[in-house]
């Protein structure tokens, strides 16, 4: 058994620096090595280390190996900006069909390509991949966010994964994943191909991700709510009983719809409930890349309040941030994955936005876990005294809905074990069909051969 798991993570040096996805990816590479012990666990990566670090179960496959197959500017490489657009754009199209169409013919042009010039590296990294695609069982994408609009560049990455698998008829699974909000015309238009190809897909909540799959195709019979794959890692880290601190984190970034103007406004209602309750604000960062920095915001915003902070850079492992949520009474918080890690240990969470995309979010693990899950969107009038109210209510009923939010995560963490064994089902099912298939090819062709031995003869 060969299974290949993609994730959301970044490429580059960007990745494994968001806390959740790494969490996400975890429990996916556990769960697949229990059902399959025996299994050959690969995972899509720039970074090796990082994967031994945190998934030691799996082996690392070279991301960069995929380029060729999706990138549309893999084959002039840096000439490709040297061309007219409207030529640019032509080739791009040649290029996806050849995927599409011709992927024989894709491949035939890569190897040429490494023929005439390239790097030694690339060349076994893309053998590498293809050998793996090749002989794959199962094709998973892990928990993520990522079929939205601010994700352009990552679901183009996940059709042609979704097709290149396909085409070998290999089993596709998405589990844990976020869908929408969507509007992207090219990736709708892609999507309308390749995930209806798909054989489950698991949505770990948000307004309106269902519909968006039934609109594009998908079959509802394909489609199953579980909730966040990190919910299951972040349960077993729940206190005995609630903390006494205040957790916070604050996502400055486009996507997210907060930026450093909203950081002086969102200090002040903490700062009073902070100053009443004579309680310590901790930080809880889940993010650090560059564009997105959870620690540096976590900075600016506690720094005036507790003196000097690095806003939790050490904090740099699941592990250590579900300690420190379970240190919490209550967490406010801007980043989806803050609240997850929260809401899984019991802990109410108020949940701040300013976006579509993370309103979907934090709406969606409110559908999940009901009572001790508040919104407070930042682009309404009157927000500062929302977040008060909130933070306030949260606080008072931190023990009353304690039982009720840790109950709420032991469902969704069935549920999403669920999934996994129907696929393991799923799997089970296909190869016994492919089985029989074979042996009855076989037996026609017994049964056939000393026709054709007397048809020979008989000449």
């Amino acid at each position: 058994m060969r299974i290949i798991i993609t994730t959301a993570l970044n490429d580059g040096e960007a990745e494994y620096k968001n806390m959740g996805d790494v969490a996400m990816l975890q429990v996916a590479v556990q769960r697949v090595a229990d059902l399959w012990p025996d299994a050959r666990i690969e995972v899509l990566t720039d970074s090796p280390e990082n994967l031994a670090r945190y998934c030691p179960k799996a082996s690392a496959l070279p991301r960069t190996g995929c380029a060729c197959w999706f990138r549309a500017h893999f084959f002039l490489g840096k000439y490709h900006g040297l061309l007219p657009k409207k030529l640019s754009r032509g080739l791009s199209a040649v290029k996806r069909a050849a995927g599409t169409r011709w992927p024989a013919l894709l491949d035939a042009l890569t190897a040429l390509r490494f023929a005439i010039g390239d790097s030694h590296g690339r060349r076994v990294n893309w053998e590498r991949v293809r050998a793996s695609f090749a002989n794959c069982d199962l094709m998973l994408f892990s928990g993520s966010g990522g079929f939205a609009d601010s994700c352009r560049d990552w679901n183009l990455f996940a059709l042609w994964i979704i097709q290149a698998a396909r085409r070998g008829r290999v089993t596709v699974a998405m589990l844990g994943q976020g869908i929408g909000p969507l509007t992207d015309s090219l990736v709708l238009r892609r999507a309308r191909k390749d995930l209806p190809n798909v054989s489950l897909i698991g949505l770990r909540g948000g307004k309106g991700s269902q519909s968006i799959l039934e609109s594009i195709g998908v079959k509802p019979s394909t489609i199953v709510t579980t909730g966040d794959e990190a919910i299951e890692i972040a349960h077993a880290a729940a206190a005995p009983k609630a903390g006494s601190a205040l957790g916070v984190n604050l996502r400055i970034a486009s996507y997210a719809g907060i930026g450093p103007n909203n950081i002086d406004e969102i200090r002040v209602p903490l700062r009073e409930f902070a100053s009443q309750r004579a309680i310590s604000l901790v930080p809880l960062p889940i993010t650090s890349h560059e564009y997105a920095n959870d620690c540096r915001a976590l900075g600016d915003l506690l720094g005036p309040l507790n003196g000097e902070s690095d806003g939790g850079a050490h904090l740099d492992s699941p592990e250590k941030l579900f300690e420190q949520t379970a240190r919490c009474r209550i967490v406010v918080t801007g980043a989806y994955h803050a609240a997850v890690f929260a809401l899984a240990q019991g802990i109410p969470a108020v949940c701040m936005c300013s976006s579509p995309y993370y309103s979907a979010k934090f709406e969606g693990l409110k559908d999940l876990f009901g009572v001790g899950c508040t919104v407070v969107k930042l682009d309404q009038r009157g927000w500062q005294e929302e977040l008060r109210s909130a933070v306030e209510g949260a606080w008072n009923s931190a023990d009353d809905v304690r039982s009720s939010l840790l109950n709420a995560a032991a469902n969704q963490i069935h549920r999403s074990q669920m999934a996994y064994r129907s696929l393991k089902e799923l799997i089970e099912s296909k190869s016994k069909r492919t089985t029989s298939q074979k042996l009855a090819e076989q037996q026609e062709g017994a049964r056939l051969d000393p026709l054709k031995d007397h048809v020979v003869r008989t000449r």
